[in-house]
């Protein structure tokens, strides 16, 4: 015989319950359990402060008999971010080995918030098949208020009822997207790698820009933001219509608004006519908001309504306009980071975030280098061909070692005109390894230099050499995507066993991605 199992998040009507106790009100997940069905477990949810659910979990086994109920502890950064509740949720039910032939599962819908009983729903229906319970009031003919417990029963194809039907594709166009090659999309040309992190970025780029969602492309000053904005664009169904690109962190905070969204005739000073923002140039087709992070607040909260309805208000009037506009944002900030600061609002950057775009920066693409050293140096040959008493330019190999190693904090963009200016500067056609030194800008390090610590009594030689370790190993475990016998490879150890030996000796704890 099956066992029964009840899993359910713990509401704040729960909590409250336990902690305000009545006879006429003793919370959802309480009432189920005191209905005449028996459960073999109970496993609640939780993302409140840990002590007040195991109170609330002492006093709903005193109050209903049932004895060691499981309590799990879910961390999120919001009650209703969907993707963060499903992944814990799934990585909950996994832990717990469900689904399971042997379990009858439960899920309770009422606690919670509508997210969280969405995620249930959506999971009874696919991965892990449940039944579906809820609460609710009803009143008695004596007037009293009492708990009631009834299933949710509905069925439906999840698949074939209710995706959009872009998703419907057949086994053809699956494979005609899996399997293009870059040199089929000459609209990403532009980007010039060779690297499998750079390769990823570009696959992930197409896919996005054949859907019409919103675009968050996060990276450093010079990785390249504006040319995947503009690759993205050409590939889009919107490639015909207009493209405005705009730098946030360019335009004054009181100018702002008006720029965005535009502005009528006196609706400030200075305001001598009206005037339609970037929204209303953009309307068919693209707007590429750079440096997204330097946007104010308020502006921000414009900015969610405009891409949550549609349309846009421009000062001064009360009448909004409907605008047709696809968002593509970028910035070189961490944004999640600005989120928890209070300086970017988290609804707006899952708003933006829907496709996400994280491009490498320079010193990890390290086999990318020296193509992007000749590419540059091409283009620099071609651009200055016309310029009295120039000499197409080439570069010593010991010129391009220097390059090689250099970690390019400034990314490409240093690259390029660090090239430049050693072209203009060498007075021979060769570029020489002096040329590059005096044209280097070395900008002070960020991090301490591992060669230049200071010698004292106690000093840890070990220590030191460990943290260079567990640098270059952190390094090459993620440029291997967490295959540790691809990291061996990249740090020269002859076999990923030794690399897991000398992990565990620094005590780094990085899981093998044997995929």
């Amino acid at each position: 015989m099956k066992k029964k199992w009840l899993i359910s998040w713990i509401g704040e009507s729960d909590h409250k319950a336990a902690e305000n106790p009545r006879d006429d009100n003793v919370g959802p997940i309480a009432n189920a359990l005191l209905a005449p069905i028996h459960y073999d477990r109970v496993f609640l949810l939780t993302n409140y402060a840990h002590q007040r659910s195991v109170d609330f979990c002492n006093w709903l086994e005193k109050k209903t008999s049932y004895k060691d109920i499981d309590l799990q502890d879910i961390e999120l950064s919001s009650p209703t971010n969907y993707a963060e509740i499903y992944q814990n949720v799934c990585t909950t039910l996994i832990d717990i080995k469900l689904p399971s032939e042997d379990v009858e599962l439960t899920f309770h819908l009422s606690p919670g918030t509508p997210a969280m009983a969405a995620i249930w729903i959506m999971l009874a229906k696919t991965r892990f098949p449940a039944t579906l319970i809820q609460s609710g009031k009803k009143i008695l003919e004596d007037g009293t208020n009492t708990f009631t417990i009834e299933s949710v029963n509905f069925s439906f194809d999840l698949a074939n009822d209710f995706l959009p039907e872009f998703l419907q594709r057949t086994d053809a166009r699956i494979e005609r997207l899996t399997t293009i090659s870059p040199e089929a999309a000459p609209e990403f040309a532009k980007i010039i790698h060779r690297s499998e992190l750079m390769r990823e970025q570009i696959d992930l780029a197409r896919r996005f820009a054949v859907h019409n969602v919103p675009i968050l492309i996060l990276g450093e000053t010079g990785t390249g933001k504006e040319l995947f904005a503009d690759a993205i664009v050409k590939v889009s169904r919107r490639a015909v219509g207009p493209f405005v690109a705009v730098n946030c962190g360019a335009i004054s905070k009181d100018l702002i608004n008006s720029e965005l969204f535009g502005h009528k005739k006196g609706a400030f000073t200075g305001a001598d006519a009206n005037r339609n923002g970037h929204f209303q140039a953009a309307d068919g087709g693209t707007l590429f908001l750079d440096e997204i992070g330097d946007l104010p607040l308020d502006a921000q909260v414009r900015l969610l309504r405009a891409i949550q309805q549609g349309e846009v208000t421009p000062l001064g009037e009360t009448k909004p306009v409907k605008v047709d506009v696809r968002i593509i944002a970028a910035t070189h900030r961490d944004l999640m980071a600005e989120v928890s600061a209070g300086r970017f609002r988290e609804d707006l950057f899952h708003r933006l975030g829907v496709g996400i775009l994280q491009l490498p920066p320079l010193r990890d693409r390290a086999e990318d280098i020296e193509l992007l050293i000749d590419h540059c140096l091409f283009q620099i040959n071609a651009d200055s061909e016309d310029q009295p008493e120039w000499q197409n330019k080439i570069i010593s190999q010991k010129a391009k070692n220097i390059l090689l190693e250099y970690p390019w904090p400034g990314n490409v963009r240093e690259l390029y005109h660090t090239l430049l200016r050693a072209a203009i500067w060498s007075r021979h056609s060769e570029i020489s390894e002096a040329d590059i030194h005096k044209n280097l800008i070395l900008l002070p390090s960020q991090r301490a230099d591992i060669l230049g610590q200071r010698l004292h009594k106690g000093f840890d030689l070990q220590q030191v050499l460990d943290q260079v370790e567990r640098h270059y190993i952190e390094r090459a475990m993620n440029k291997a995507s967490g295959k540790k016998k691809l990291a061996a490879e990249l740090l020269g150890i002859a076999h990923y066993q030794t690399l897991t030996n000398r992990m565990a000796r620094i005590g780094l704890n990085l899981e093998d991605n044997q995929e």
